[in-house]
């Protein structure tokens, strides 16, 4: 089945959202993404880059269980880093001021409403009408 690639970080943001729609995945992305700080923190005070490998550990790991184990799904990182590193951030920004549940709700929602309609316009679809004329 051919996927569309997404342009736009407008349009990434709802799919990303609902590619982490599982609570518990959402979890373990928050502790990563906790372990991840506390690491590169970690590296800088101590001035030990061995701790960004733990980083990316801890980070990736969490996530990867995430999306392998709970939400059944390939993480976004794999076909956009870049979007997938900045919307980690945003939405442990989103947990912990308890905004995320709220932006799934809102996410899948738009996803039904695009379904309905995208079945809606196929049923709508003009078929081949056969006219008595063209029995001829």
């Amino acid at each position: 089945m051919y996927e569309r690639r997404i342009e736009t970080y407008e349009e990434f943001w709802p799919f990303y959202v609902r590619e982490h729609s599982d609570p518990t995945n959402r979890k373990l992305h928050f502790v990563g993404t906790t372990g991840s700080i506390v690491f590169l923190t970690l590296a800088v005070l101590r001035r030990k880059p061995t701790h960004i490998l733990h980083a990316l550990l801890a980070g990736y790991g969490g996530a990867w269980i995430g999306h392998f184990a709970f939400q059944k799904n390939k993480p976004a990182t794999f076909k956009y880093p870049l979007w997938s590193l900045y919307s980690d951030f945003r939405m442990y920004g989103k947990i912990l001021t308890g905004q995320m549940d709220e932006e799934v709700r809102r996410a899948m929602e738009q996803a039904e409403r695009e379904a309905a309609s995208q079945a809606a316009s196929t049923q709508e679809s003009p078929a081949a009408e056969t006219r008595p004329q063209d029995l001829n």
